[in-house]
């Protein structure tokens, strides 16, 4: 699929830190900006590979570890790769920050700034 220079995906859940300010950011640096928004879609095992490898991440560094059904129901226990991917593809409002893709380049987006590592 042929996307355009300047196209960014930009993956948030709309509750989760900075995703609002995140987002705004998106439009500064270019019109074509394709959203993925976790209460309405969902991403496969494959595309959330996808965004791992893109980040240099592991599927549990993308948690956040504070929000409280992490702590109910994930901290503590031993999960394999597998079992953390499907822990992003079934509770992506866990999501300790949006994500940002621009070029085969991401970013987890921990401040509104961190976008701008795009270009």
């Amino acid at each position: 699929m042929k996307t355009h220079p300047n196209e960014l995906f930009f993956y948030y859940a709309p509750e989760s830190n900075g995703s609002k300010q995140t987002r705004a950011m998106a439009y500064a640096i270019t019109r074509h900006v394709n959203e993925f928004n976790f209460q309405k879609e969902r991403l496969t095992s494959t595309a959330w590979r996808t965004l791992l490898n893109l980040l240099g991440l592991r599927a549990k560094d993308l948690l956040n570890r504070a929000h409280p059904e992490y702590q109910a129901k994930i901290a503590g226990h031993d999960f394999n790769d597998e079992d953390w991917i499907n822990i992003l593809i079934n509770h992506p409002y866990m999501l300790k920050a949006p994500i940002a893709v621009k070029n085969n380049h991401a970013v987890l987006c921990k401040s509104p700034n961190d976008i701008l590592k795009l270009g």
